[in-house]
């Protein structure tokens, strides 16, 4: 089966109202989702990261990128920027298939199984995976790779994930295997 790894919302540069909490989660995840990005490109495991463009719809990838670099955690940011050679996509909502060509770019690559990755667990994770469920995706979710701003939704979009989306909740380290 065709995996491809999705990186959602990454690119952040925590200037906003949930920052504050979000950042303790994201600093538990960094590390392993950085090592999962590592193994997937050196695997040969397509890469896909979709952005929040952040309402500047001019905005590139490096402007994302450097936005990001400027914002209140670098820290955060730099363990897990985007391969030079990997696609990128900007978004405006919280799915990362809505308005984006993700769809297509799966369907090009043959792609049958997703691993959603990144933040917001209880929102931009799980509106993708509802979206890749209806389009018939296996979906793969490392619980150590996603990053909640209410620990609670974010267990309980999990819980959903695997109940009503089928999705295999797994570690980052046995994600690719």
């Amino acid at each position: 089966m065709s995996t491809a790894l999705v990186v959602i919302d990454m690119l952040n540069p925590y200037r906003h109202a949930d920052a504050g909490v979000l950042q303790d989660g994201v600093a538990e995840m960094v590390g392993p989702l950085a090592d999962l990005v590592a193994r997937a490109v050196r695997d040969g495991t397509p890469v896909i990261y979709v952005n929040d463009n952040h309402g500047d719809f001019s905005a590139t990838r490096d402007d994302l990128v450097a936005a990001a670099l400027r914002g209140e955690r670098p820290d955060l940011v730099k363990p897990v920027l985007p391969p030079d050679d990997c696609a990128f996509l900007p978004k405006v909502r919280h799915s990362a298939f809505f308005g984006t060509p993700l769809e297509y770019i799966l369907h090009q690559l043959g792609v049958r199984e997703v691993v959603l990755t990144g933040q917001v667990t209880e929102q931009c994770v799980l509106y993708t995976a509802l979206d890749a469920y209806i389009r018939h995706l296996e979906i793969k979710v490392p619980r150590d790779a996603v990053a909640s701003i209410d620990p609670g939704l974010g267990d309980a979009a999990l819980r959903m994930m695997e109940r009503n989306m089928r999705a295999d909740l797994v570690t980052a380290d046995a994600c690719l295997r």
